[in-house]
């Protein structure tokens, strides 16, 4: 795993719309290496979730395979972040059938430059752990949108109201 700028974005813990987003080299679920930097051009919505293979997650996969050509139509690409390792990545995208990139921060270096791993409240708890959060950039990698604390139903009817992607 590679990241940019590690010092700065280790100390920051909310990322913001006009901000760059923090680049990272990730592998993905086949364990190649997939770098943000690549997607350079086009516009990507970055979404980090807690566990592959669990309900909501599951949901939230599909549902982004599931509008990904209304998506690709809008020059969107998507890319999705967990700390499971690259074989239960290989497990869920095949189960699923998913056609995007789902990429390995085993380590949390990048969701903690992210602001995506943290303490959070769960149940009445608070606990550390992931935080359901999606990013939307531009061709440029400027956040324009960012969610923090996001639920998985309902997710990207949420983000088709805010981009008019299947519009």
């Amino acid at each position: 795993m590679q990241l940019a700028d590690a010092g700065w974005m280790e100390a920051m813990t909310h990322l913001e719309p006009g901000m760059p987003a923090p680049d990272f080299t990730l592998p993905d679920q086949h364990g190649e290496p997939v770098s943000l930097a690549s997607l350079r051009g086009r516009r990507v919505i970055v979404y980090f979730y807690p566990e592959a293979l669990t309900s909501a997650c599951k949901q939230q996969a599909c549902d982004f395979r599931d509008a990904l050509p209304d998506l690709g139509r809008h020059g969107y690409a998507v890319l999705g972040v967990s700390r499971d390792s690259v074989e239960k990545l290989a497990r869920a995208s095949d189960l699923d059938a998913l056609p995007f990139p789902l990429l390995s921060d085993a380590d949390l270096t990048v969701q903690r430059a992210w602001g995506t791993f943290g303490e959070k409240n769960s149940y009445g708890r608070i606990v550390e752990g992931v935080r359901r959060s999606t990013f939307v950039l531009d061709e440029d990698g400027v956040i324009t949108h960012a969610f923090y604390n996001t639920r998985a139903k309902g997710h990207l009817e949420m983000l088709d109201k805010r981009l008019a992607f299947s519009a």
